[in-house]
């Protein structure tokens, strides 16, 4: 920049920033969500990273199901390092004499834990709180679950074939991720305790922790690299510090990338804002524009002046959007203090600053180009003549190249700075393809407006004024495409609910009851079989495996698509069945024979199949309890898994896993007025079995799901935000044309009346143009996310919620219409008149 365009441009501004109202607040809004965003990951992500050893509660962790970790094994790591053991499982715990619930317990052993607090109330210490006094082990417990079964510190709870002392409520578990699913409050107790519970039967699901603490000059990374070279097929997983709480950072991934791209978003949509801005800006500079030139200004200086104010003004609106980025950041931090395992401190953070800062001016560069360069075209001689501008020109080629360079550069950077460089990508061209829809829609409507001939006259000018508005079609392209957003997020989430709420109890089994063993089968069926109203009874054996290689490939090296992931990590159940299970239908390969008695087969799961990239004829090695053998894949199934019956990925052949240890699983289907009756014909006989009300576990995900309908639906109401931001803009800067069609539908002999119809038969054309348009592509988009993303999901369409949305889009419209409209109303013909 010349100090004569400096110069120049700072002269241009002296009138203020009274016309960049929706410019500044589209900017700001926009970059103040990716801020936010960023500055929240940001914080979430060093909190973790410092609290990384106590969330994963040691240095380094070995986890084990089923059995503890060999001799060998321990010995190993205790010559390198501090060895801390703890155990998991789900149980069956209440008061004595009374009723049971589900808790979560948790035996740790004395040294527990290596790092951070263990905080109780009252403060004492964990050791004294779980040791034996007057011949009763010790619990804590969460207090949940003291609420749930009435008692108190001090009294008695029974766990399994023992009774332990409650000693104290549990304020904060140091190494205790949050988990959206959890199905019960917890209960710790001590690994002694556990052990003579009667809880630890063989094939019971017990998940073992064992922390490692290293000493002070130790890499962590290099101690896992050379246990897992020293024991290469090992049945258990192993992993660092660097890697604790892998879930909640998945979590704050996800939602820090959907949250970007729904700001980025916004911004896009308020970029139709900084162009209508823009536009008007320059519309009432082009006098000006033409002098400059009469003076020798040639176009290049004319465009660098006016840029050089809008940059300026850009900075202006990025820089309040970086101030509401890092206070929205703050009051989100504040907000999710109690669902966050670890203290998030925000601070000034400069990557994700930088970034929305990024954003914020290339946007407005790229949107305000198009009207720039169109103030360039100004002829000297439109000086010397009546001037009312030359009009809407179309850009040259030259000029195009310009905006489309620019667009690019906007689409490269999202995607440079995204770690999901595909979904950046992917986002870049469907928000292209929206915005090309949106405004061809907008033109099209429009269009279709002026053509249609309708009996009434007044319907048929507001028709025909909204074909003559050259502001139409950005008005319904930027309400239309926050709406689009909303109605797309709302169908989404409607389909989930709808799923978890109304269809899955009808097929849902009333009870899942975990951890039979073999010698309880009959008792447990005829318990179930005494109770009235129990309609039916499935039962499986049940073992644990994990999945160790693919086609002979270790699964750490295999090409596993994201979706299945899940399968190859960690231990999946498994069972063995001479009978195609049901509720599954073989979709390739034959079912074995009843009397099978040959190489150990498998039937796998279809979709699990094609995420592996194996087919009919590919082999899995499977190590089951440490016991580590290859299997064929005899046939494929497609799985209903919303069913929530007993559906497995891996289904075994007979003759092959009957001798191992296992214990068996059970569905059991009742009336609900004897769900009850089931769930204490059981508990009381088997208190080693674990009884999970499917009722409260679909409850649990229902309201899961509508508390992030909410979060996400405020989030994406930012869009539709930027959208009324640009209706309004829009709106304004036809309103002079409005004030002058009503003067001379005046002086022709239209009463108030006639113009008030007028006008609010166009802006309802105009609103419903843009909630058709969105509930059109909000639909589409829903349709291709549940169908396409989400294909457990039966996909149903809604049309209360999506008229719901298009009449509050349509009532905006008019709204905002009639906001304007008073003074248009009151406006006297011979006023305007006699200035012409």
């Amino acid at each position: 920049m010349t100090p004569l365009t400096i110069s120049l441009a700072r002269r241009e501004l002296r009138g203020g920033l009274r016309r960049f109202g929706v410019f500044l607040a589209c900017l700001a809004l926009g970059v103040g969500v990716i801020a936010g965003v960023g500055t929240l990951s940001e914080a979430i992500e060093r909190a973790l990273a410092q609290d990384a050893r106590a969330l994963l509660g040691g240095d380094a962790q070995l986890r084990t199901t089923f059995a503890e970790i060999p001799p060998d094994v321990l010995a190993y790591v205790q010559e390198r390092g501090k060895v801390s053991r703890s155990a998991r499982m789900r149980a069956m715990a209440g008061s004595p004499g009374g009723s049971r619930t589900l808790v979560e317990l948790k035996a740790v052993d004395e040294t527990y834990p290596f790092y951070g607090d263990m905080v109780l109330t009252p403060d004492i210490d964990l050791e004294q709180a779980l040791a034996v006094r007057d011949g009763l082990p010790g619990a804590v417990a969460d207090q949940e679950l003291l609420t749930q079964l009435g008692l108190s510190v001090g009294q008695r709870i029974v766990v399994g074939d023992m009774e332990l002392e409650l000693r104290a409520a549990i304020d904060k578990e140091p190494d205790r991720v949050v988990s959206a699913f959890a199905l019960g409050p917890r209960l710790m107790i001590s690994m002694q305790a556990l052990e003579q519970s009667g809880l630890v039967l063989p094939g019971s699901m017990v998940r073992s922790d064992y922390n490692i603490r290293l000493p002070s000059e130790a890499n962590a990374q290099r101690f896992v690299k050379d246990l897992r070279a020293a024991f290469p097929d090992a049945p258990w997983s192993v992993s660092d510090y660097t890697r604790a709480a892998p879930g909640v950072r998945r979590v704050v991934e996800r939602m820090g990338l959907f949250l970007t791209l729904v700001g980025l978003t916004a911004l896009l949509v308020g970029g139709l804002g900084v162009a209508g801005a823009v536009d008007g800006y320059l519309s009432g500079k082009l006098r000006s524009i033409a002098i400059l030139k009469c003076l020798g200004a040639h176009g290049a200086l004319v465009t660098r002046v006016y840029l050089a104010q809008i940059l300026a003004i850009a900075l202006v609106g990025t820089l309040l959007g970086l101030a509401l980025g890092l206070t929205l950041s703050w009051v989100a931090a504040g907000t999710l203090a109690g669902w966050l395992p670890v203290e998030v401190r925000v601070g000034f953070f400069m990557r994700p600053l930088a970034t929305a800062a990024g954003f914020g001016m290339l946007t407005a560069l790229v949107f305000s180009l198009p009207p720039l360069l169109r103030a360039r075209a100004v002829r000297p001689a439109g000086l010397f003549r009546s001037y009312r501008g030359p009009g809407r020109q179309p850009l040259t080629g030259r000029a195009r190249l310009y905006v489309v360079l620019a667009g690019l550069a906007l689409a490269g950077f999202a995607i440079a700075v995204t770690p999901q460089r595909s979904t950046a990508a992917w986002f870049a061209l469907a928000a292209a393809l929206a915005f090309g829809l949106q405004l061809l829609l907008g033109r099209g409507l429009a269009r279709l407006a002026g053509a249609l001939k309708p009996r009434d006259p007044l319907l048929a000018m507001a028709l025909r004024s909204l074909r003559r508005s050259g502001n139409a079609p950005t008005a319904m392209a930027s309400l239309g495409l926050g709406l689009t957003v909303l109605v797309a997020i709302m169908l989404v989430q409607g389909n989930l609910r709808r799923q978890v709420d109304m269809e899955m109890p009808a097929s849902a089994p009333s009870f899942f009851f975990v951890d039979i063993q073999p010698n309880q089968v009959e008792q447990f069926e005829s318990a179930v079989g005494q109770v009235a109203g129990v309609e039916r009874v499935e039962r499986m054996p049940m073992l644990r495996a994990r999945i160790t290689a693919i086609d002979g490939v270790p699964v750490s090296k295999a090409k596993v698509d994201p979706s299945v992931a899940w399968a190859a990590r960690g231990d999946r159940g498994v069972t063995y069945a001479a009978e195609l299970p049901e509720h599954n239908r073989l979709v390739a390969g034959e079912w074995w024979p009843e009397d099978y008695a040959g190489e150990p087969l498998v039937s796998l799961a279809a979709d699990i199949a094609e995420g592996f990239g194996v087919g009919v004829g590919g082999t899995l090695t499977l190590n089951v309890q440490g016991r580590g053998f290859e299997v064929r894949i005899a046939n494929l199934r497609e799985v209903e898994w919303t069913s929530l019956a007993m559906n497995f990925s891996l289904v075994m052949s007979p003759g092959f896993l009957e001798s191992a240890p296992q214990t068996h699983l059970a569905t059991v289907y009742a009336a609900p007025g004897s769900e009850d009756e089931v769930f204490k014909a059981v508990t009381s006989i088997l208190p080693n079995v674990t009884a999970v009300r499917v009722k409260d576990a679909l409850a649990t995900v229902s309201r899961m799901l509508s508390t992030m309908g909410r979060a996400v639906l405020a989030v994406a109401s930012v869009t539709l935000a930027a959208g009324l931001l640009v209706l309004a803009e829009a709106l304004r800067a036809g309103l002079r044309r409005r004030y002058y069609e009503a003067v001379v539908l005046k002086t022709l002999g239209a009463t108030r009346r006639d113009v008030l119809v007028i006008m609010l038969w166009e802006h309802l054309a105009l609103g419903l143009g843009a909630s058709l348009s969105a509930a059109l592509l909000g639909s589409l988009a829903a349709w291709l996310s549940v169908t396409r993303l989400m294909e457990a999901v039966r996909w149903t369409f809604l049309p209360g919620m999506v008229a719901g949305t298009a009449a509050a889009g349509t009532l905006a419209v008019v709204l905002f219409g009639l906001a304007g409209m008073r003074r248009m109303l009151g406006q006297r013909p011979w006023q305007v008149l006699r200035n012409e």
